[in-house]
Parts: structure tokens; sequence; C-alpha cells
């Protein structure tokens, strides 16, 4: 796996799963550890410690499922349920069409189109990047600034307005990088 997969794996991770979550024990073993600093390919060292010093998943599942969880959740997941996102059979198409599995769940979950990202970065089909840049331009960034912002404006938990912080400088350097990828290749 490389830089950008790690990035978006990680990110995806934390915002599509309960944190008391049996999958996410060992990345939260590793944030409470520290060792995610080792690998992290950004210079976020101080969020990553703020991040570590506010890993206790029991202790976030309240601040998540009120962000995130039901219709009366605060800041939906869903790209469709905010005014500049995509449809969720629009994103569905477009991974289907890469050849992304799909489950029932919707699609168009904030950390679900992270985890897609490192999903196309792990496939490194030659058209990649183009898929990547399809990604976040069409179904990530029309909406993701105003998701973040207002994780940031309704969590509880240092936990969750550092992760969206976290993201959203993370999430600008990865789609420089794709530009770049792509001004070279042009």
């Amino acid at each position: 796996m490389n830089e950008f997969s790690i990035l978006c794996r990680v990110i995806g991770s934390l915002f599509n799963r309960q944190p008391q979550d049996p999958l996410l024990v060992p990345l939260f073993t590793v944030l409470r550890e520290g060792k995610l600093k080792d690998q992290w390919p950004l210079e976020q060292d101080e969020l990553l410690t703020r991040l570590q010093q506010n890993s206790d998943p029991q202790a976030l599942a309240s601040d998540y499922n009120a962000l995130f969880v039901g219709s009366e959740c605060s800041v939906p997941p869903y790209a469709s349920q905010w005014p500049n996102g995509p449809k969720e059979g629009e994103v569905r198409a477009f991974l289907t069409s890469r050849g992304m599995p799909l489950s029932e769940a919707p699609a168009d979950h904030f950390g679900v189109l992270l985890l897609a990202a490192s999903w196309l970065e792990d496939q490194s089909a030659e058209d990649e990047s183009a898929a990547q840049l399809a990604l976040f331009d069409d179904y990530l960034l029309p909406w993701c600034g105003a998701f973040l912002g207002k994780v940031e404006a309704h969590a509880t938990s240092a936990f969750y307005r550092t992760l969206a912080a976290l993201s959203r400088e993370a999430i600008q350097a990865m789609y420089d990088e794709l530009n770049e990828g792509d001004d070279e290749e042009a």
C-alpha cells in the first residue's frame, strides 16, 4: 500500500465505522501507541498527537452516533444529503464502472468515498489517476468542505474535531498530488 492509499484507508475507516467496531481495534491500538505517526506520510504530527490523546473508542461512541447515525444526526455523512453533493446512484454507477465491489450500504458515505479512493489506488489500473481525479472532482470535493466544517462545529470530542481538520489537510494534499501527477502526464 502506498502513502495515498494509507491516508484514504485510515481516514475513510474512521469515518465509515463506529469507533467500537471490532475491525477498528488494530487502528485505534496503533493510534493510542503513537505508531501512526511513523507511517503517516504528511507533516501532521500535532494533529496525530491530538488524535492519540483522545482515542478511546468507548468514549467516542456517543459523539459518533450523534454526528453521523440516524435521521436526527447533526452531520449527515452522505453526499446526497448535501446541496452540492452527488446523488447516491451516480456515485454507485461510477464506482461500479471502475469495478469496485459494493455492498447494499449507500455508496455516497464520506468514509466509503475515501475507501474507494484507496481501492482505486490499490488496483493501479492504467487510468487510476484519472479515476481518482474524477472521484475527488465529482463526488468528494463539491461537498466535503461543508461536511468537515460541520463535523468540527458539532463534534463534542476533540477526536472528531481533530479528525476533521486532519482530513481536510490530507484531502487537499492528495488532491494536489493527483493534479501534479495529471500535469506530468499531459
